[in-house]
């Protein structure tokens, strides 16, 4: 079907009545109680079924959210998360809770092997992990939940005790995972970036051998339709990755997939902001992390950005070329601060054009490119639209003063978060829930949003700029 009349004729499948009003009372309390049905003691699963485990960027958006419910609740979310820090500073990106069985998730922990494999990186020997990492969104998250009862963090010792966890954790990714040699950090496999399935991984993907599919069980087809999730053979090259990485003891910059991501950088940026912020909280200057984040923003503009395509790109660092696809993680550094006005111009038109469609034809932002080949608006990160790149966007907006877009945007996200039953993602032109429902990041947000009024200014992001209180 050719894409500008899939724009303008939109896909047929059931619509959500759209109001543009604030969205319903219910939201708030029906969100809390996702939180609730997902919280296990120590943290909060994604969901039940689908996601039993606690995962990392999930946690750190699930604190965000609920910290508005519970600031305790939300500093013991983050304090579980950074207790399965590895010795070399990665935090992992799934930590396995041991009363789940092992047949309930794949890949399981007797997959991952972590206190054997990942024992010269120094995996600790009292939890399983995996061997990987997620974006590293934490110190964001752990500043932001300080600001919901500063009283309560510190007499609690939260963010001193925080501190030299994320501080390690931002030495790793800068120190072992500058594969590109240009101050940037590379994921090395396409789970770690976050966006599992997008099409900004087919190209590197390609040069990987499949694991056989004989040679493991997908545990996420019992909870999600195929067409929703990703493929056996996109599925069996993630296996091979990972295992690859495992066998070589959780050894950096040695595989076939490395990946400069401008989501991942740019919510590291972030974080040396909010690690700046920090600092200074506990008496020191913060200087050293302000001006690394100056320098990351800076390295980002000039290895990513690309004026053809009106917004970031990710590099394959293997192949040393830009990957040509614009997927919604090329849109992310909208939300740094020291983005200079010329490219955030750029970024707001490519995110309201025809390739995404934000306040035209899409109500929340798609996870890639409307008019690409690859579009699938069903299909997990080829196009639906998530709930946390959506914020994140929202958040970006704001911050540089596109208020009407944002407040939109915020409209958008908690009706359709509300009207979906909390879906994991969504059809981006009809609002649909697709993958699972009930998903905890898209509960714990939408509850961010509800809080942060926008007459109010309570912006987050505001925060690691120099508006925050407390």
């Amino acid at each position: 079907m050719d894409r500008t009349a899939q724009l303008t004729t939109r896909p047929a499948g059931r619509e959500i009545a759209y109001d543009p009003s604030a969205a319903p009372p219910s939201v708030q309390v029906r969100a809390a109680q996702v939180l609730e049905a997902n919280w296990t003691g120590r943290s909060t699963v994604p969901s039940r079924g689908l996601y039993p485990h606690q995962w990392s960027w999930d946690s750190a958006f699930i604190a965000i959210g609920l910290r508005h419910l519970s600031p305790l609740r939300a500093q013991t979310e983050l304090e579980t998360l950074l207790a399965a820090q590895w010795g070399d500073g990665r935090i992992p990106h799934i930590v396995f809770n041991p009363s789940v069985p092992l047949d309930a998730y794949f890949p399981s922990p007797d997959f991952w092997r972590s206190s054997a494999a990942g024992r010269a990186a120094g995996a600790p020997g009292t939890v399983q992990t995996s061997g990987i990492v997620q974006p590293p969104v934490h110190a964001l998250a752990a500043w932001l939940v300080h600001l919901a009862d500063p009283g309560l963090s510190r007499a609690r010792g939260f963010l001193r005790r925080a501190h030299p966890r994320l501080a390690a954790w931002h030495r790793y990714l800068l120190g072992r995972r500058d594969l590109g040699g240009a101050g940037l950090v590379s994921v090395v496999h396409p789970w770690e970036q976050g966006m599992d399935n997008s099409p900004c991984w087919d190209r590197p993907l390609s040069r990987v051998a499949p694991a056989p599919a004989r040679s493991f069980r997908r545990a996420d087809l019992d909870h999600g339709t195929p067409e929703d999730r990703p493929t056996d053979l996109d599925y069996g090259r993630y296996v091979r990755l990972a295992a690859d990485y495992r066998d070589g003891g959780y050894a950096d910059g040695r595989g076939e997939f490395a990946v400069e991501d401008p989501a991942f950088n740019a919510l590291l940026i972030a974080s040396e902001h909010a690690l700046a912020r920090i600092a200074q909280e506990l008496g020191a200057s913060g200087r050293e992390h302000a001006a690394r984040a100056e320098r990351l923003t800076a390295a980002l503009v000039q290895r990513l950005w690309d004026p053809a395509a009106g917004m970031f790109l990710c590099r394959d660092v293997r192949a040393g070329e830009p990957i040509p696809e614009r997927g919604v993680s090329g849109l992310i550094p909208l939300l740094l601060p020291g983005l200079p006005r010329d490219l955030v111009a750029t970024l707001v038109r490519t995110l309201c054009g025809p390739h995404f469609g934000l306040g035209g034809t899409t109500r929340l932002v798609p996870s890639y490119d409307l008019l690409g080949a690859a579009f699938d608006a069903h299909r997990y990160w080829r196009g639906p639209a998530w709930f946390n790149t959506s914020w994140l966007l929202e958040r970006g907006l704001r911050l540089h003063g596109e208020r009407g877009r944002a407040d939109a945007l915020r409209r958008g996200i908690l009706h359709t978060a509300g009207a979906s039953g909390f879906a994991e993602y969504v059809d981006p032109y009809t609002a649909r829930a697709c993958g699972t429902t009930g998903f905890g990041w898209t509960a714990a947000l939408a509850l961010d949003l509800l809080h942060d009024r926008p007459s109010g200014d309570r912006n987050g992001l505001t925060a690691i700029k120099g508006g925050d209180r407390g």
